[in-house]
């Protein structure tokens, strides 16, 4: 397969998001983190079957790549809760830009690492992918398309992570 994987984003599921962000800040120095509060779905589907999957997200920069702290908000399944179950966190996912989801889809299932789950956010409209790569890395890998508005979200964090000398960690959106 010659479908290269450039990770963009680590991520850790976290059971508490404003406590793994601040933490994230105080010991690695990563951030300031942007937090999105319960992300809902236009449609999703995990493991073939239409899910909600509404979660939090916190965004901040680490050194070269973005940190994204996850946490989910409601029970049912998701990609989550593949990997973790309610009390637990650690790393979940490498998040890379692809130039197409069904190809690098198809990919990745010819090799063995099924489709977990396909989403698009109902606010902006972003739609992504996770694969299950756990029995091979032990972590998911998430996938979405390059586009103006995703592209411009990286530098708006990058940009923060800046001239950011430890104040304000944790931010809404």
């Amino acid at each position: 397969m010659q479908t290269l994987i450039k990770p963009v984003q680590l991520a850790y599921f976290v059971t508490d998001i404003r406590k793994a962000a601040l933490h994230a800040s105080e010991t690695f120095g990563a951030g300031p983190f942007f937090l999105r509060n319960r992300i809902e779905l236009e449609w999703g589907e995990h493991r073939g079957v239409s899910c909600k999957f509404i979660h939090s997200s916190a965004y901040g920069q680490w050194g070269d790549l973005m940190m994204e702290l996850v946490q989910q908000d409601e029970e049912g399944p998701s990609p989550f809760r593949d990997i973790y179950a309610p009390g637990e966190q650690g790393l979940h996912h490498v998040a890379s830009f692809v130039a197409s989801l069904d190809d690098t889809i198809e990919a990745y299932q010819r090799l063995g690492m099924p489709l977990a789950t396909r989403a698009v956010t109902k606010k902006g409209g972003s739609e992504f992918a996770f694969i299950d790569t756990t029995a091979h890395s032990g972590h998911m890998l998430e996938i979405y398309e390059r586009s103006e508005s995703l592209v411009g979200f990286y530098q708006f964090v990058r940009q923060a992570a800046r001239d950011w000398d430890g104040p304000d960690p944790v931010r809404d959106l």
